[in-house]
């Protein structure tokens, strides 16, 4: 049986709706203006696929999944593989996007987990997330996210 123990977290507030954080993460035409990438599936209902694709001109796709969990706008689960190893369900993890309204501000809570220790996934998401969700942040209280 592969170790899957490890997990990542990360906590973050926004000053918006949780339904514009639902949207920045769902909607292909807002996630790419923050992430370089589009999240894209048919409706984000649980057992959908969704796929991670660039929005260069190659439009590779970089990781693909399912959704697991889908209560908009409070959570969303989905999990997640590299492309080239989507046929490996070892490769498999978790994230899980927690939306809670905190005063005038939004709590987001992006737990990814069931993640091998030590792995590529595992070392990408560490130093990913953080910028992406601070990308985010920054896309939906001023209208500018980073070039990722």
């Amino acid at each position: 049986m592969t170790d899957k123990s490890a997990s990542f977290v990360y906590v973050t507030y926004i000053r918006t709706t949780p339904e514009k954080v639902f949207e920045a993460i769902t909607r292909p035409e807002i996630a790419r203006r923050y992430w370089g990438h589009e999240n894209v599936s048919s409706d984000w209902k649980p057992g959908s696929a969704w796929q991670h694709v660039r929005t260069d001109a190659t439009r590779t796709v970089d990781l693909v999944g399912t959704v697991l969990e889908s209560d908009p706008p409070r959570r969303l689960v989905l999990n997640w593989a590299n492309e080239s190893q989507k046929n490996d369900p070892d490769a498999y993890s978790r994230v899980t996007f927690d939306i809670k309204t905190q005063g005038d501000m939004v709590q987001l809570t992006v737990v990814h987990d069931e993640l091998q220790p030590g792995s590529g996934m595992l070392n990408g998401i560490s130093q990913g997330w953080p910028l992406v969700l601070s990308s985010m942040k920054s896309f939906l209280e001023t209208g500018l996210g980073f070039d990722l």
